[in-house]
């Protein structure tokens, strides 16, 4: 295993893993490394597209910035409720929004910011952090509830909750964190951020089996990719990006690399645009102040 310190300045470089839109929109343009967020905002989850967008929750009142990759400016898309915005994924013509503390998860049209549906998941205590969307469903982690909810596509249809049985034992602290589908498609992999353990959940019984990490350990494990057998798994407050190869069924997976970068200040989570990762940095260990400010890095794997 190694591991990397990326320095990104205004870089300009032609898409290789991907095509279409996103390479045409980066081909003879350089975008910005850095894109400034609202003082206070206190950013969590990210999303990007359709197109050079990307979408930022802040976990103080749940308020939607939508910011253009091209200049890193930005604006309030869509005003919170008042409680959390966490993960956040785009599909369908929806931003799926996990609403933390609210316990409660949202869909918001991506044309005019409204929030078209809601959710309700937990009526107590609840952390309903992250998500990820499959062919029929959206599927989301409770850090503070031992359960996965499956949310219908689309705005029609109620919830479902799905208790987490098996290998996994909720803990002190956050639990299931990062959500997404093993590469074969046929699971789902979660990481319990206060163990450091990645699990394999069979989505129709909630059984988790813990995944063989050849002996490493994804603490502070918090929001995920999967690009065909690559795994990203971000690690908050270790400020790295572990980079795994994973089997295609997800029963085992191998840290290759750690990405680090001397801007990561405790990132959240890591979505892609053309040949960047973006990664909203969180600072849960600097005290939140109105004024505080934050921001997103973009790095290049």
């Amino acid at each position: 295993m190694r591991s990397r310190i990326l320095s990104v300045a205004m870089t300009v470089g032609l898409l290789v893993p991907l095509g279409g839109t996103a390479q045409a929109a980066e081909m003879g343009r350089a975008f910005p490394d850095r894109l400034p967020l609202p003082d206070g905002f206190q950013p969590e989850g990210i999303a990007t597209g359709p197109g050079p967008v990307a979408y930022f929750g802040s976990r103080v009142d749940g308020r939607i910035w939508r910011a253009d990759l091209r200049t890193g400016k930005g604006r309030v898309f869509s005003p919170g409720p008042g409680t959390p915005s966490l993960g956040l994924k785009t599909g369908n013509g929806l931003l799926y929004v996990a609403g933390g503390t609210g316990g409660d998860a949202r869909l918001v049209d991506l044309k005019s910011g409204r929030v078209l549906k809601r959710h309700v998941l937990a009526t107590g205590t609840a952390f309903v952090n992250d998500l990820v969307l499959t062919r029929d469903a959206a599927w989301v982690t409770d850090s503070a509830n031992p359960v996965l909810y499956r949310l219908p596509l689309g705005t029609k249809g109620a919830a479902k909750t799905v208790p987490l049985k098996g290998d996994i034992e909720y803990q002190t602290g956050t639990n299931a964190n990062g959500i997404v589908q093993s590469p074969d498609r046929r699971s789902l992999l979660v990481v319990q951020s206060n163990t450091g353990r990645l699990f394999k959940v069979n989505p129709r019984t909630g059984y988790a089996r813990a995944v063989d990490l050849g002996g490493e350990s994804l603490q502070f494990g918090d929001g995920m990719l999967l690009e065909g057998s690559t795994l990203y798994v971000v690690q908050n407050r270790l400020n790295a990006v572990a980079v795994l190869k994973v089997a295609r069924d997800g029963s085992s997976a191998r840290v290759v690399e750690r990405i680090t970068d001397p801007r990561f200040d405790v990132p959240a989570t890591v979505a892609r645009y053309g040949h960047r990762l973006y990664l909203p940095n969180a600072r849960f260990t600097t005290p939140p102040t109105p004024t505080t400010p934050y921001d997103a890095v973009a790095v290049r794997p």
